[in-house]
């Protein structure tokens, strides 16, 4: 065997459970990845709700993500699930997706739903990689700008 073959590191990094505390967190990342961010009362709705939700740190308690999702019978959908700017293209959302799904699986979902901006091809392109597929469009869903508004793409993953 050959000694400089480099084994891969162990992963580092942990998803947690969201507090009402990590918001002082959150809010910031959530406000400097979008146009039209969620505000501290979607998020403490959702924590008060009961509502999966989990961040994703690195070593060092660094902040690289975060994730929302909404069990129903047989399902769950994915409200929100944001990178950092600063730590998007390394593969948290695909590490983050996978932790939804199994979620999604440990509860007996059989499928896994989440809507999309139009706009937003980045995370369809993400969403389509991981297997989601689209299967409708809601009209106007989203706030845009100048008071308008934008069509979601609406996705499924059969689980």
């Amino acid at each position: 065997m050959n000694a400089a073959v480099r084994r891969p590191q162990p992963d580092a990094r942990a998803l947690v459970p969201m507090t009402v505390a990590a918001l002082a967190e959150v809010l910031p990342v959530e406000q400097a990845a979008y146009e039209f961010p969620w505000t501290r009362g979607n998020f403490i709705d959702s924590l008060h709700a009961g509502y999966p939700a989990q961040v994703l740190r690195a070593p060092g308690a660094k902040l690289l993500g975060y994730f929302v999702a909404m069990s129903g019978v047989d399902e769950m959908h994915l409200l929100n699930i944001t990178v950092a700017p600063a730590h998007q293209g390394c593969g948290h959302a695909l590490f983050m997706l996978d932790a939804v799904q199994a979620l999604a699986r440990e509860r007996h979902a059989e499928q896994l739903w989440l809507e999309v901006r139009v706009s937003n091809a980045r995370a369809r392109r993400i969403y389509e990689r991981y297997g989601f597929r689209n299967v409708g469009l809601r009209k106007s869903y989203y706030p845009a700008a100048q008071g308008l508004r934008e069509d979601a793409i609406v996705m499924s993953l059969g689980l």
